[in-house]
């Protein structure tokens, strides 16, 4: 049978602002990308998050990002690399104390925002992030985009690597993620996020903003947290993908 993961970035929120539901979509997805405090989060919401996670036996994964709150790490930085490595393990420890407080653990790494981006085609960055998951823990899976510079180094330094599609992010003929700041960027249709979903599991392929079909092989899914009616369109495409006979489970 298929399997697929089902993804969401969660606990983005800052002091008493809160951007994601968390509670809810935890009921639904089977892994949890958990702001690290320095694009959203902090100490008490990472901790709320890592507990409700560790109750319901999802998976813990650490979203590390460029260190900007005011622009929820979607804004381009140069940072240099010992300290963009540096940062990412600082990030990672910091969820693991939450995880380990909750009776799990961290399982995997993804990177965040403009980070993620940079990191597919930025040799630099995507090797400053390796490093960084290595010092934090060298057995950590890294979560990313197929094709990536970011997944290539990290396979190179023994990292576990899962793939990554996207259900809700329009793609380019390259196969990558059509920039946010575009028209159309995010898809906010439920049929059509529904029926993406489904396509990426079972064929492995998704319809470019032109209209011709990429080859996108994912064993994660991911549904953003921070779009509006989240909740039900994650419940949505989990009930879609198992009634097409997609077991949804975590990959870590």
């Amino acid at each position: 049978m298929t399997s697929i993961d089902l993804n969401a970035d969660l606990g983005e929120g800052f002091g008493r602002w809160r951007l994601t539901d968390d509670e809810r979509l935890l009921s639904v997805v089977t892994s949890a990308n958990v702001a690290c405090g320095f694009h959203a989060g902090d100490a008490v919401t990472m901790r709320r998050v890592c507990e409700l996670a560790a109750e319901r036996g999802v998976r813990i994964g650490a979203q590390v990002s460029y260190r900007d709150l005011a622009g929820f790490g979607r804004r381009a930085m140069d940072v240099p690399p010992a300290e963009l490595a540096a940062e990412v393990a600082y990030q990672i420890g910091a969820l693991e104390v939450f995880a380990r407080a909750a009776g799990s653990r961290v399982a995997y790494v993804k990177p965040h925002g403009a980070l993620y981006n940079r990191v597919v085609h930025d040799e630099e960055q995507a090797g400053a992030v390796v490093d960084g998951v290595l010092l934090a823990d060298a057995a950590l899976p890294v979560l990313g985009l197929p094709g990536s510079r970011l997944l290539e180094l990290a396979g190179k330094a023994g990292l576990p690597v899962v793939t990554e599609a996207f259900a809700d992010r329009a793609y380019t003929d390259e196969g990558t993620l059509v920039p946010r700041g575009e028209e159309g960027a995010v898809l906010t249709e439920p049929d059509s996020v529904v029926a993406r979903s489904v396509g990426l599991a079972r064929s492995g392929e998704v319809e470019t903003r032109s209209g011709r079909r990429v080859e996108v092989r994912a064993r994660s899914l991911c549904l953003h947290g921070d779009t509006p009616g989240a909740v039900d369109l994650a419940r949505r495409v989990r009930e879609r993908l198992e009634a097409s006979g997609v077991r949804v489970e975590a990959f870590a």
